[in-house]
């Protein structure tokens, strides 16, 4: 029972990962390459009003072409593949494309999310099933990626930030904290329950997140707050994804065991 269980973890976790690549790939892995192109600029000091006649700063308004669209799924970097032209690197690790690599990294997050889903829902004794999968997956993308957003939200490249292990500390007390308010506030009918739960959703927002000294970046803001959106819209859909998908192969073990 409790191999077939991981079994399905597994497989689910797989499976979010290729939809979370796919979904980043065509919503948030183009405002990253916008972003990119301010990297190493001086911040602008005032930002004039937009008129009829100027387009703001969005990734909406570019248009990608047929190319740059199947370069984007390709295997291997056209800087690795004419490696000796250029002396700059190609690739992110073994002239693996961004794509690739995006692939790669979502696989084992998307696996490790999973195999975490169903550790919890085994610990507490609450299986996940088609039915609750959505409900589970709502959970995981609150404690994991909403409630620490508030504190820290998505930074997109040349974003000023604070200190990255005291990001990462906050980052993971915040998680823990989350997840076990969620706990509470769901599963628990106790008022006594759901008020500690609240307490400890908004504990490490009261101590508040660590934050950088000088604010200024020449990414312009907008840029910054339409990747927040779609990396955090990208995320719900993933873990929406991944608890259904997850319940749907454990309804189909369960009934077979």
């Amino acid at each position: 029972m409790i191999v077939k269980t991981l079994l399905a973890a597994l497989v689910a976790g797989l499976i979010a990962g290729v939809f979370t690549t796919v979904a980043q790939t065509a919503r948030v892995v183009p405002i990253i390459l916008h972003a990119e192109e301010y990297e190493g600029k001086e911040p602008a000091a005032e930002q004039p009003p937009a008129t009829g006649d100027q387009q703001q700063h969005s990734s909406l308004n570019q248009s990608v072409t047929v190319a740059e669209f199947v370069a984007a799924f390709s295997p291997i970097t056209p800087a690795y593949a004419h490696e000796g032209e250029h002396e700059e690197e190609g690739g992110i690790m073994f002239g693996m494309s961004r794509f690739s690599g995006s692939l790669l990294a979502n696989l084992v997050t998307s696996t490790g999310f999973s195999l975490l889903l169903t550790g919890v829902s085994l610990l507490i004794g609450y299986p996940i099933t088609l039915r609750n999968g959505a409900l589970w997956g709502a959970c995981g993308w609150l404690a994991v990626h909403m409630l620490p957003a508030i504190g820290l939200p998505p930074e997109l490249p040349g974003f000023p930030a604070a200190d990255l292990h005291d990001r990462q500390i906050w980052w993971m007390a915040t998680v823990l904290l989350s997840g076990a308010g969620l706990y509470l506030l769901v599963l628990r009918s106790e008022i006594v329950a759901k008020i500690a739960g609240l307490i400890l959703i908004a504990a490490p927002h009261l101590y508040g997140a660590p934050q950088p000294a000088d604010i200024t970046s020449p990414v312009p803001a907008v840029l910054g707050a339409e990747f927040a959106v779609a990396a955090l819209a990208t995320a719900l859909a993933s873990w929406i994804v991944l608890g259904l998908i997850s319940g749907y192969f454990n309804d189909r073990f369960l009934k077979s065991a």
